[in-house]
């Protein structure tokens, strides 16, 4: 061993669901020792920084169940089994906002949280977009907001925008403004 990795000695299906499964481990531990992981598997997901005409950013805003709480994000979903991101990022942005794109760019991949989950997240960022028809799910539930850059930078200090991959796409946009990047 590298005197890092931990090696699965066991493993139980917790929970299969329609998004993500739970899995228990037991592992051994670079010391020899055994301890036990929590794991989810998730398909993984895109995400895409959407700017319009005008130079705002694309928001949803809509109820988080786990959060019991209303945040903005931006358009983001899960994978479909076999789907290209990059399928499923064009996918998602019509979807949930109504818009296509002419062009999108991928931005950056990360692990969501890595700690006990396997999710990916994919983000991509567009400024071509063309109006197009919403698509949403069944059980999706979200209203279309456009932001300039400092009102988003607001959101994010309000806690308004409150999670990781819409934080980054306003990160991202300051970035761009001040042309270290795009």
């Amino acid at each position: 061993m590298d005197g890092l990795t931990e090696i699965k000695k066991d493993s139980k299906e917790i929970f299969k669901g329609r998004i993500v499964h739970l899995f228990v481990d037991q592992v051994e531990l670079p010391n020899g020792e055994m301890s036990t992981r929590e794991v989810v598997k998730h398909p993984g997901a895109v995400a895409v920084i959407a700017v319009n005409k005008e130079g705002k950013l694309l928001l949803v805003r809509q109820y988080r169940y786990p959060l019991d709480g209303i945040i903005y994000e931006i358009p983001a979903g899960k994978l479909e089994p076999d789907e290209n991101p990059d399928d499923s990022a064009l996918r998602e942005l019509e979807e949930e906002t109504g818009y296509r794109c002419e062009k999108m760019e991928k931005t950056a991949s990360f692990y969501s949280s890595p700690g006990f989950s396997d999710e990916l997240l994919h983000v991509y960022y567009t400024d071509s977009l063309i109006e197009g028809k919403q698509h949403l799910d069944q059980d999706e539930f979200l209203e279309v907001c456009a932001v300039n850059l400092e009102e988003a930078v607001q959101m994010v200090k309000d806690h308004r925008i409150y999670d990781a991959k819409s934080i980054y796409a306003v990160q991202y946009m300051q970035l761009r403004q001040n042309k270290n990047i795009g």
